[in-house]
């Protein structure tokens, strides 16, 4: 009974997470789903996948869905002995999203229980850190990935911090499970960005290690931590491998044309570009945000009520108020250097004011890593705005060139505050009585100043923003003087509103040390206080009326007539949407498209796209098989045109014309007679001579007489050795064409397409899409899946012993 009483509060805090959650997004206990833009993109990009699931009970690791073609990597396919996915269902129990706030709770719950603060402070520090604003906002959008990513995060700290504190098997054990399923989450960024926090809190521990000549415990540290990301990568190298053999291909990766669309000389091939990079760059002035919501305007939709000044305009214009009052709920009063924001990135008030308490009344020297942590995290986030620190990581640090919105960095700070608050009010109330009263005021000081220091220098801020130019075009510049007064408004009261929260905090903990309020009752009230304050603002961005019928969810995009003629077409073709402009998956939901929603798209697809596409070269639609046009007429409803001209799924060329590089084969496309001519580029370290047979009769055909997008035959007829063209995207990994079952070597032609040479004569040709990256990853998985489970089940068998051991005793 007493071992049970110990578990008791970890197991009333799970119990609180888990109705908290719920609660929080009560929507979905009435079978609703939240409406997130970047899943419906999602649910648009995997309707064939999804479909030949269902079909076939098996994947098929191909789509033709989007841009033409693509492997399914990262479009949540299914893997063989893929045991981490599935404990993470496990962990994952709850509707979504409540799911991932139960993940966030959860997981930093363990952590400030590594740091041995007291399952209280622990529960109100978990709140804290899942209702900070950025961490709600991703999941109102939809970044699913990356919440799922950062919610590992904090267990992964804890295995770190327990193997640097000797307790190496719960430690390892803890730290393999928690990367595996780190990695599992699939989200590159911010398991890179972990790292550099992880890296400065090892620095911490190894430098403390060094100090006391504890060499032996750095290099089972070390061991530990190899053995567990050993295990962790294996566990998941279906995954790891396919998306890093996918990423070479992919708009991630350098390119070989060395000009610009426009003609001019790029100077450089980078994947990125500088701009592209650093485009979502936090403004130096706008971090305050973290410590008042509204200081920069909150976002770019808010709601600005009945009380504001640009609904009294409104209503001014004779507007009738009812109206006015739905016209006023989407403002743009976002002021500061990012294109777009969705909310502030708000990490409260009061976890700031005790996370500045730390600093003076903490004893362990951890914090000064945490603090480190956060103030790199910080000045990252500030991008092109801090030069020469982002130019240095850009250029030097390895693979930080690869990842776009810099200011996403700051997930490390929304890590590491919460954890130096709930130590600085714990280190409160363990501190001497002398210690505390000045530790108290001076961080009470410091934060009221830098809030008194906002209003004081107020009169510096002109409250425009970037997109102003466009909003006085569209509404005139009387509107903007409406709108600038409300941002200006929105500034003072959001201070007014800090500060009072700080007042508040600040008297409650004072009260205490006049002995006014017990311990519990003042850990109490403030972690209510600072859970409050964090809810209510998050509450703005995500709310219940957001949340839509599951029939929705699943059906994110309306048919149109267009689709609807495209529809009765039961050949197979592309379509091509032209206001999509490469960034839409709607099309994709209903046809085959050319177009898609990635944040890693096919890389010659897309360059096809912008070299030729963009200046309208029919032909480049004809070889893509692009039978219908998608396009808005004069009152903005789409039609589908047909196009006569489209190639079909394949066909026989009369010339294959022979290039060295990509940049000639790109211009070469500029004038390609793609029914009669293709293009291919000699392998620069393949030193044999390729000469196509390109004979063709009248009567020669390629028909496609079976369709699966991973499955494809056709039957070709010619009287002459000829050279086929197939519109289909060109991927050098995993697809096997075979001739009457005899295997083909596949050539990349036209920059995007797929060509072969066939023999005179009738022939089944195949091409099936069989990668070798899932089988081998798959078996790499299963050893690692068996090798962690035997890992856990030592430690298991260790920790038992040990109990047993110390009850003797």
């Amino acid at each position: 009974m007493k071992n049970w009483n110990k578990y008791l509060p970890h197991i009333y805090a799970l119990v609180g997470f888990i109705c908290i959650a719920l609660l929080y997004f009560y929507p979905t206990l009435q079978g609703k789903q939240l409406f997130q833009s970047d899943i419906a993109q999602y649910t648009g990009m995997a309707k064939e996948q999804i479909d030949f699931r269902k079909e076939y009970n098996e994947e098929p690791y191909w789509t033709n869905s989007a841009f033409g073609g693509m492997p399914t990597y990262q479009l949540g396919a299914k893997y063989p002995h893929n045991y981490v996915k599935d404990l993470d269902s496990v962990f994952r129990f709850l509707p979504r999203p409540a799911d991932y706030l139960f993940l966030y709770f959860a997981c930093f719950y363990v952590l400030l229980l590594s740091f041995r603060i007291k399952p209280l402070h622990a529960f109100f520090g978990a709140l804290a850190f899942g209702f900070s604003t950025y961490l709600i906002i991703i999941l109102g959008v939809g970044h699913n990935a990356k919440a799922h990513a950062i919610a590992y995060l904090p267990l992964l700290l804890a295995g770190i911090l327990w193997v640097f504190q000797k307790r190496y098997i719960l430690g390892g054990c803890v730290t393999v499970v928690a990367a595996a399923l780190e990695l599992q989450a699939n989200h590159p960024q911010m398991t890179y960005y972990f790292l550099f926090l992880a890296g400065i809190v090892g620095l911490y521990f190894v430098l403390e290690a060094v100090k006391n000549k504890e060499y032996s415990h750095i290099l089972k540290s070390v061991g530990v931590f190899m053995g567990s990301a050993l295990l962790a990568i294996g566990a998941n190298a279906t995954s790891l491998l396919a998306t890093s053999e996918y990423a070479k291909y992919s708009t991630r990766s350098d390119s070989e044309l060395t000009f610009k669309p426009d003609g001019k000389k790029k100077e450089n091939t980078n994947a990125m570009s500088y701009e592209y990079i650093t485009e979502y760059s936090y403004g130096v002035g706008e971090s305050l945000n973290l410590i008042a919501p509204k200081l920069f305007g909150g976002s770019n939709s808010e709601d600005l009520g009945k009380e504001s000044a640009m609904y009294q305009f409104i209503v001014s214009q004779n507007v009738p108020e009812s109206e006015a009052e739905n016209l006023v709920k989407h403002m743009p009063t976002y002021w500061g250097e990012q294109p777009i924001v969705a909310a502030p990135a708000y990490i409260g008030i009061v976890v700031f004011f005790l996370a500045v308490l730390a600093l003076f009344l903490e004893k362990r020297k951890i914090k000064y890593a945490l603090v480190l942590g956060s103030l790199l995290a910080l000045t990252l986030s500030w991008g092109k705005h801090f030069a020469p620190l982002t130019d240095f990581f850009i250029n030097y640090v390895p693979l930080y060139n690869k990842f776009r919105a810099v200011s996403s960095i700051q997930v490390l700070l929304e890590l590491c505050m919460p954890v130096l608050a709930i130590l600085g009010l714990t280190a409160f109330f363990t501190s001497e009585e002398k210690e505390r009263n000045k530790g108290l005021f001076i961080s009470g000081g410091i934060v009221a100043g830098i809030l008194a220091l906002l209003v004081l220098c107020s009169s510096t801020f002109s409250f425009t923003s970037l997109n102003d130019a466009y909003y006085s075009k569209q509404y005139g510049p009387n509107f903007m003087d409406v709108l600038r007064e409300d941002r200006r408004n929105m500034y003072f009261s959001t201070i007014y509103r800090s500060l009072g929260f700080l007042v508040v905090v600040f008297g409650l903990l004072f009260l205490y040390t006049k002995k006014i309020f017990s311990q519990f009752n003042t850990i109490l009230i403030v972690g209510f206080i600072m859970v409050f304050d964090l809810f209510f603002v998050a509450k703005n961005y995500v709310k219940a009326d957001d949340f839509v019928s599951k029939s929705q969810i699943e059906r994110p995009f309306e048919q149109t007539e267009a689709d609807t003629k495209i529809l009765e077409d039961t050949t197979h073709f592309r379509v091509f949407e032209m206001d999509g402009n490469m960034n839409s998956a709607r099309t994709s939901f209903f046809h085959q498209s050319i177009g898609g929603y990635h944040a890693a798209k096919p890389k010659k697809v897309q360059e096809l796209f912008d070299y030729q596409i963009t200046k309208n070269n029919i032909e480049a639609l004809n070889m893509l098989n692009a039978k219908y046009v998608i396009q808005s007429n004069e009152q903005g409803m789409p039609m589908a045109l047909q196009n006569p001209s489209a190639n079909g799924n394949a066909w026989f060329v009369s010339k294959v014309k022979i290039f060295n590089t990509a940049d000639e084969e790109m211009k070469a496309l500029d004038s390609l007679k793609t029914k009669e001519e293709a293009t291919f580029v000699k392998p620069k370290l393949v030193k044999k001579a390729f000469n196509f047979s390109a004979g063709k009769d009248s009567t020669a055909t390629i028909q496609l007489v079976s369709y699966k997008p991973n499955h494809l035959k056709y039957v070709s007829t010619n009287s002459q050795a000829g050279f086929g063209v197939f519109s289909e995207i060109y991927y050098p990994k995993g697809w096997i064409a075979t001739i009457d079952g005899k295997e083909s070597e596949i050539y990349n032609v036209n920059y995007v397409l797929r060509g072969l040479q066939i023999p005179t004569g009738k022939h089944t040709i195949e091409f099936k899409f069989e990668p070798q990256v899932v089988k081998t990853g798959s078996m790499i998985s299963l050893v690692s899946s068996i090798l962690i489970l035997l890992l856990i089940g030592f430690g298991i068998f260790t920790w038992k012993k040990q109990t047993s051991t110390d009850k003797k005793s």
